[in-house]
């Protein structure tokens, strides 16, 4: 029996590739449209890849007559929060504009459903922690303006149109598949624990922490790491639960702090991580931390791989394939 497609922008990335594995494992048929600007031909293995952007009207014209798919899900972004800061007209014509793009085609081509990868960054420096969904939004960069403002188009779209849309905050996407088949690779990397894998494989420089003086118990930022099975596992889960336009925060609810994070990359490898001190980043807040509640409750969602030792030791076996 053919499988029905659902049509992943950006399916050939990090969180993309983990969701088209998760969604062929639920008897789905991720059909991947991506660029291949920062995504891996060889990380789609779950069914076909369609070179093409999510810009190019035509392109996804023909995809969607081709593949008739029963939803969307849309990874399609550019995500480096300094560049963005550098370069918005960047994200905002591909992630913005992009987005509307799909969006139509989505509509005029009777697609009614669609899950949308956002981030935390919607929030900005959060007021209180563990941070709900119903907290202010108040991105302090481009990129997070960027997915807040697709956020509204998909509230818009879903009331004028029908659309059921889902959007899914992540918080820090960390880990790798299991099997070691797909992983974490950017390039340049600025994620954590890939570059503290880095730093003590000897592959890397010293690792630099950003601020040792926050009002955190030992200094550092706090952050709350889910691991990108989760992450698929809760994009998969919100096909089905899905009513006009709702967002939902991913998350653990359990904040990790960066000496936190360097302690297990130590204890999982053997191996001591090289850091220095560097000054704090400008706009990294404290600590961000989910609540998560609301999405455990409405898409029977729970973490189950998201313990900083998996994760780490997930991404430490994917490192070593490098």
């Amino acid at each position: 029996m053919t499988r029905p497609a659902i049509l992943v922008t950006g399916g050939a990335g990090y969180v993309g590739s983990h969701a088209c594995q998760a969604l062929a494992a639920a008897g789905w048929l991720p059909v991947v449209l991506d660029n291949l600007v920062h995504g891996h031909a060889e990380a789609v293995q779950w069914g076909p890849l369609e070179h093409g952007d999510i810009a190019d009207r035509a392109r996804l014209d023909h995809l969607l007559e081709t593949y008739a798919p029963a939803a969307a899900m849309h990874f399609a972004a550019f995500t480096a929060v300094g560049e963005s800061v550098a370069d918005p007209g960047k994200y905002y014509r591909n992630n913005v504009a992009g987005s509307l793009t799909l969006l139509e085609a989505l509509r005029d081509h009777g697609v009614g459903r669609i899950v949308f990868s956002s981030t935390a960054a919607v929030y900005g420096t959060p007021e209180t922690v563990p941070i709900p969904e119903a907290a202010p939004k108040a991105p302090i960069n481009p990129y997070g303006q960027t997915k807040l403002a697709v956020e509204h188009l998909l509230a818009d779209f879903a009331a004028a149109h029908g659309i059921a849309a889902t959007a899914l905050r992540y918080f820090n996407a960390a880990g790798a598949d299991r099997d070691g088949r797909i992983g974490e690779r950017h390039d340049p990397e600025t994620h954590l624990i890939p570059l503290a894998l880095d730093a003590a494989s000897g592959k890397g420089p010293p690792l630099k922490l950003f601020g040792d003086d926050y009002p955190t118990p030992d200094g550092t930022c706090i952050r709350d790491y889910i691991h990108v099975a989760d992450l698929a596992d809760a994009h998969v889960r919100a096909l089905d639960a899905m009513d006009a336009f709702q967002a939902y925060n991913l998350g653990t609810g359990r904040g990790a702090s960066v000496r936190q994070i360097l302690d297990t990359v130590e204890r999982v490898t053997g191996r001591a991580v090289p850091h220095d001190i560097a000054p704090r980043r400008p706009g990294d807040p404290p600590s961000l931390v989910a609540d998560p509640s609301r999405a455990m409750a409405a898409l029977g969602w729970k973490p189950k791989l998201s313990d900083l030792d998996t994760i780490v030791a997930t991404a430490w076996a994917w490192h070593q394939r490098g």
